[in-house]
């Protein structure tokens, strides 16, 4: 799925702060976020809700609306830093190079305009193409999803599909103008498994057909298990943890990490309770000092209260903690 290492990277973000104005101040969401993306990849962005996973797919495009804001860092798509690009000249590559797949796709598609009309729309925001052209482009990137009668499909309003209809189609929009970088925002939470399950593997053949690359944001580790080639894992506005997929899920060094694999359903022994976090993520304006996890974590010390993790290395895989776990003793 990856491309050549040694290749410049598709995305490189480098300390992306993002902060929300209350009455009493700005408070970040995203917070010093530092990650790159090679053409190809597939990254999985992973934590619980509150993480800040949305907020940071919606920074990377400038999506973010009052009272956030952007306040501070870099986000290099090819070697341009969008955060320096002109409104117009953002909305050129929003749609076209970058493409999003929203979590609910009803807050995405406008009720009272076919499927084929908004996808058209898509199509002639970024090129001049005759409406014949567009209309069957639209129709072939509609089979490529799975949508059964796409001829009928392209006709109809929003209103007039399923929950993974309309998916498939916000999935499909994403894909018409064949972008080199697709974010999606939790794209399958709200389906039930068995449509997720077809749409992540429809993802993956289409990911592999076309070559784009792909953060698929999601507090699913299975998903991202099967759909990845690494993981990034986030915590309190941050990436607390990232590496290749078998990395990080075999050996990891976080107890945040660990946390989160140790409540995966499948992996408790049949009769136990689920060994879950104790406590919840800090709210945006409580967030603690040093290590933001140190108040759940079972190995947290002075050190962790008050000052900043450091950044540890081996190869490709990353982790900010003050005590790091030992793969050869994770219990």
């Amino acid at each position: 799925m990856m491309s050549d290492q040694s290749s410049s990277p598709l995305l490189a973000v480098e300390n992306l702060r993002t902060v929300f104005h209350f009455a009493d101040g700005a408070y970040p969401a995203i917070d010093s976020l530092s990650f790159e993306l090679r053409a190809g990849e597939v990254l999985g962005l992973v934590g619980e809700s509150g993480s800040g996973k949305s907020v940071a797919g919606f920074s990377l495009i400038g999506l973010v609306d009052a009272p956030g804001e952007i306040v501070s860092g870099e986000v290099r798509f090819k070697g341009r830093d969008l955060r320096k690009l002109s409104d117009e000249e953002l909305r050129r590559v929003r749609g076209k190079s970058v493409s999003m797949i929203f979590q609910d796709p009803l807050t995405t598609l406008n009720p009272v305009l076919t499927i084929g009309e908004q996808m058209m729309e898509a199509i002639s925001e970024h090129e001049t193409v005759d409406p014949a052209t567009a209309r069957q482009r639209c129709i072939d990137t509609l089979t490529k999803v799975g949508i059964t009668s796409p001829q009928t499909r392209v006709d109809q309003f929003p209103h007039e599909l399923s929950g993974g209809m309309r998916q498939r189609v916000a999935i499909a929009t994403a894909l018409l103008n064949q972008p080199e970088l697709i974010i999606a925002d939790e794209p399958t939470t709200a389906l039930d498994v068995t449509i997720q399950g077809q749409i992540l593997a429809e993802m993956q053949t289409l990911q592999k057909e076309t070559g784009t690359a792909l953060i698929w944001i999601t507090h699913d580790l299975g998903v991202v298990s099967e759909l990845a080639d690494r993981i990034a894992v986030m915590y309190a506005g941050g990436i607390v943890e990232i590496g290749q997929v078998d990395d990080v899920l075999d050996t990891a060094r976080h107890p945040y990490t660990l946390g989160l694999l140790n409540s995966v359903p499948g992996d408790t022994p049949r009769g136990e309770a689920l060994r879950q976090i104790e406590g919840a993520a800090p709210s945006l304006t409580a967030r603690p000092l040093g290590c933001p996890f140190h108040p759940r974590c079972f190995r947290a010390s002075d050190l962790c209260r008050t000052g900043e993790p450091p950044l540890a290395q081996a190869g490709d895989h990353s982790w900010r903690c003050h005590h790091p776990l030992d793969p050869e003793k994770t219990p």
